[in-house]
């Protein structure tokens, strides 16, 4: 491993560079060349990457460097098969890195698990889908089958997916929703009647203050970098509040302006940098409150305000006993608990009041905490009280990460299904779905630890990388009579195997999709609600690979017959799918239609529109106190306990790794590291580049440990360290979750570092 300051800008010529290369080892250049000037274009596919949206610009380059990264992964020419198979055991690869697994190449035929050699052979499609549903049909109970799904599926994949699942007969649907944004959906309907963000794209063009909160675009949603760097340019202010200081988040070199790349210049992002204790933004935004209150109230007294007053009164309800919470709340509390002090709080407010129009933009670094609900709906207080909603430059953006992911949710892929969703179906479909609510994420692997749940079916993802408490997570799925998934490639779900395990490869976004002989096109939704039409452009050599849809249609029709629809028919047009979701779910009325717009449709906001579709019929303040911890830290210092939190590289997205390249924080080759302070690797009496076991504390009988993490010295707030996922998330108890969200609390574990001898003895 090496280490050095990155001392470049995000984006540039070291973006292109890093392109290139991608580009150069999926051994397809001319294709992927040509693939990657359809990415995002109208008339060819949406990136497989992340969920930022696109105006409709022609004439530009619509991919970043990790879309590229994504999209070469996916069109390489290397495949597997067979002959893969029969050379390396399930034992073998199950001891490979997850970088190993992913780069052989494209999954290319169908193949099951045989214990007896320990090897996947072929399986023909038919007997594949007869045998899930030989599986599924003798289950005691529907609900002993979890169906999870990941944000890559398209709409049209999901609509299947969930009806096939209800039709079955359980809402047993968890997916990768429940383990990031989970939380941003439960508070914003909870707050304003939607769980989506208000924003459009165009509202970044007139923002006079954006706020960016726990979150890295330059890694994990580099495109949102071009809107940021264009509104600090015409004089917008940006304001960065997150631990790290990410290069993202201070200056970008724009790969399209000439300008830029030709005289080495750069765009400054970040007009101020703030940077809280992991889990202090909530006290961070009520501090802002606080200081806006108290001028509120002087202003009050000379018949003015502070406060959108007008709004207040037409649209919410519950002010009062908000503002007595703010009251409440002690400046001691919120400087202790956000990190921040008075003064730099009061220079936040300062923006915020001085900004006509204003976004409130996060991620993750909200989301992964015990109360990242209340501190979700405490950003919408804010947003509330000055009326910044459903105005131009204005509103609420939860920054969604994987593509599609938000459409997946729209399109009924949702554990809680609400009543009006289940009544759709049943008028439409005539038959009546399960009322019950079924297993998010963690209450699925609480299942098949248990021997409740049986069967595990996984429309693409990788799910033991992606959920904590990983070696539960692997005994969970060995529990399970049978395990099958649907993926592009390979990965370590595959390589844990359950009693019987089918692998079913599909066609990935790049890829032409013909369907009875004609070309077929599916959607996606953005983070900012556009539906997008969506066609590969890759001729795919293998007869072997079937789209998603088709695979969905196979299973459920061994296993329904043609209840309730004829699955083999619908597939043959995708058309149809879509008349389905048009007659079902509001807002997709004349779907094919729509899709032939420019750039897509825009399906609205709801609370954009100030209709509020909350039980109060009024936008709803919340009265939450500042929580009483914002980790599971214990207060001695002499314990040595440290917060962490778990993070992507930029050589990653989500659970894919590209290869060891952390270039904007300096890091390479290896991924088995800890960012910390280097005066708490000093206090640990170590030095960097030393090697340390790691062990979480949690309140079970359960020992959390990972090996050989080399320390490194980085510029982070004492008493946070930083790791990798999925290499960390074993550290990530399974039960320590949000607040009615659910979601692994990844952002704010406590942690210990010990020696090689003992768990108990702590350095």
């Amino acid at each position: 491993m090496t280490t050095s300051k990155y001392q470049g800008a995000a984006g540039g010529w070291g973006a292109l560079k890093s392109t290139t290369k991608h580009l150069l080892k999926s051994q397809n250049v001319a294709k992927n060349i040509k693939s990657l000037l359809k990415t995002n274009q109208d008339h060819g596919f949406d990136c497989p990457g992340c969920a930022w949206g696109e105006k409709d610009e022609p004439g530009r380059f619509r991919f970043c460097e990790n879309g590229a990264k994504a999209v070469n992964w996916e069109a390489t020419k290397k495949s597997i098969g067979e002959a893969f198979f029969s050379e390396h055991s399930v034992s073998f690869l199950s001891r490979q890195s997850d970088y190993f697994l992913e780069y052989q190449g494209r999954l290319s035929q169908p193949m099951v698990y045989n214990p007896d050699t320990d090897h996947y052979e072929p399986i023909t499609w038919q007997n594949a889908f007869d045998l899930i549903a030989t599986e599924l049909k003798q289950l005691p109970s529907p609900h002993q089958a979890e169906f999870y799904t990941s944000g890559r599926a398209s709409n049209e994949a999901a609509f299947l997916y969930q009806l096939f699942v209800r039709a079955y007969g359980t809402n047993n649907l968890p997916d990768c929703s429940n383990m990031c944004h989970e939380a941003s959906g439960v508070a914003l309907k909870r707050s304003i009647g939607i769980g989506k963000g208000t924003v459009t794209i165009e509202d970044f063009e007139h923002a006079d203050a954006i706020f960016v909160f726990g979150q890295n675009p330059g890694t994990n949603h580099p495109r949102m970098l071009d809107a940021l760097s264009s509104a600090s340019r015409r004089g917008a202010n940006v304001v960065s509040i997150n631990p790290l200081k990410e290069r993202g988040l201070e200056r970008f070199t724009n790969p399209q302006s000439a300008k830029e790349m030709l005289t080495l210049s750069s765009t400054e992002i970040s007009s101020y940098y703030f940077r809280p204790n992991l889990g202090g933004d909530m006290a961070i935004v009520r501090g802002m409150v606080k200081v806006l209150l108290s001028r509120h109230q002087t202003a009050v007294q000379n018949g003015q305000s502070v406060f959108n007053l007008p709004f207040i009164e037409k649209h919410t309800q519950g002010l009062d006993d908000y503002l007595t919470t703010v009251e409440e709340t002690s400046w001691p509390l919120i400087e202790a608990q956000s990190g921040i002090n008075k003064q730099a709080i009061e220079k936040l407010a300062n923006v915020y009041q001085n900004a006509e129009r204003v976004i409130l933009t996060w991620a993750m670094g909200i989301t992964q905490h015990q109360h990242s609900v209340v501190m979700i709906q405490e950003l919408t207080n804010l947003q509330l009280l000055f009326g910044q909603l459903g105005k131009t430059g204005a509103g609420l953006c939860p920054v969604r990460g994987h593509s599609n992911v938000q459409g997946d949710r729209t399109m009924g892929i949702n554990e809680k299904p609400n009543a009006s969703f289940l009544q759709a179906i049943e008028k439409q479909f005539s038959f009546s779905p399960p009322q019950a609510h079924g297993h998010n994420t963690v209450q699925a692997i609480d299942a098949m630890l248990s021997g409740e749940s049986k069967v595990f079916i996984a429309l693409g993802g990788n799910f033991v990388s992606a959920t904590p408490d990983t070696p539960q997570t692997i005994k969970a799925l060995s529990n399970c009579n049978l395990t099958v998934s649907i993926a592009t490639k390979l990965n370590r779900t595959h390589v844990t195997p359950g009693k019987k395990s089918i692998i079913l490869p599909c066609l990935g976004r790049t890829d032409v999709d013909i369907q009875n002989g004609k070309p077929q096109a599916i959607t996606v939704e953005d983070s900012f609600s556009m539906v997008h039409a969506s066609k590969g452009v890759i001729e795919v050599k293998s007869r072997d690979l079937r789209s998603e849809p088709a695979i969905i249609a196979g299973i459920a029709q061994a296993t329904l017959g043609n209840f309730p629809i004829n699955w083999l028919d619908i597939i043959n047009n995708y058309d149809d799918i879509r008349n389905l979701i048009a007659a079902t779910i509001p807002g997709f009325e004349q779907f094919n239609q729509k899709l032939g717009q420019p750039g897509g449709f825009y399906l609205g906001n709801s609370a954009a529109s100030y209709i509020w579709k909350t039980d109060s019929a009024k936008a709803n303040f919340s009265a939450a106190k500042l929580p009483p911890q914002i980790s599971a830290l214990s207060s001695n210092k002499n314990q040595k306990v440290f917060t962490m939190q778990t993070l992507r590289s930029h050589d990653q997205y989500n659970t894919t790794i590209y290869g060891f390249e952390d270039r904007y924080r300096g890091i390479s080759g290896d991924r088995n590291v800890v960012l910390m302070n280097a005066k708490d690797i000093k206090t640990l009496g170590r030095k960097p580049g030393d090697k340390v076991d790691i062990i979480s504390l949690w309140h079970d009988s359960n020992t959390r440990k990972v090996s050989g993490f080399t320390l490194v010295d980085y510029d982070i707030p004492r008493g946070q360290v930083a790791c990798y996922f999925p290499e960390a998330n074993a550290l990530v108890p399974r039960a320590s979750v949000g607040v009615d969200s659910d979601t692994p609390t990844s952002k704010s574990i406590a942690v210990q570092f010990i020696d090689n001898s003992s768990v108990e003895k702590i350095i």
